[in-house]
This record gives C-alpha cells, sequence and structure tokens, in this order.
C-alpha cells in the first residue's frame, strides 16, 4: 500500500529513504488522480522491499508541492539518495510508472 506523506513526515520518508522513493502529487479533486490512484496501490505492492511509493496531498500540503515546482497533477517524482532523479506529469499507463522505478532501482 502507498505510504500518506505530509509536509510533517516527507523529509523523513522521502528525503532520507535509503530506496528509491516514488512521490505521487495529487489531490482529491483532480478526476485524473483518481484514475491513477488504483495503480499507484498496485504499484506500491509489487515494488515493496525495492522501492518506497508515497502520495502527497497537495490539496492540504503545500511546503514540498511548492519546493518541487509541482504546477500539474497528478505529478511523479522519483527521490534516491534526497535528490529528484525522474519525473512524469500527468496520467499515465502503469507500465510508464513502473519504467520510471525501474529506471532508478
Amino acid at each position: 500500500m502507498a505510504v500518506k506523506v505530509d509536509d510533517s513526515n516527507f523529509e523523513e520518508v522521502v528525503l532520507n529513504s535509503t530506496l528509491p522513493v516514488l512521490v505521487d502529487f495529487w489531490a482529491p479533486w483532480c478526476g485524473p488522480c483518481q484514475m491513477m490512484g488504483p495503480v499507484v496501490e498496485k504499484v506500491a505492492k509489487e515494488y515493496e522491499g525495492k522501492a518506497i511509493v508515497v502520495k502527497y496531498d497537495v490539496q492540504d500540503n503545500q511546503e514540498f508541492a511548492a519546493k518541487y515546482g509541482i504546477q500539474g497533477i497528478p505529478a511523479f517524482k522519483v527521490f534516491k539518495g534526497g535528490e529528484v532523479v525522474d519525473e512524469a506529469v500527468g496520467a499515465m499507463p502503469e507500465d510508464n510508472i513502473k519504467k520510471i522505478i525501474d529506471n532508478n532501482l
């Protein structure tokens, strides 16, 4: 299951992780974000132990959305060693999500 992160634990969970982290920047009112929800959950289960998948609600949290220039959602960023190493914006097929994780394992 995807881990829910917010401004209070983003640094601990995402930036300090020893595994690659896929962050799904989303909002409850966003239709494409809702479509991606089940895909993100499936990918989270599939990559358990290899990568961490987290969801960051931009409606309730803005600090890290602003810091990483999130302007459109859903937005996906892969962090490794506390740095953004890959990113994609918009709804996409499951294979595309897996590809950006696989490229950074």
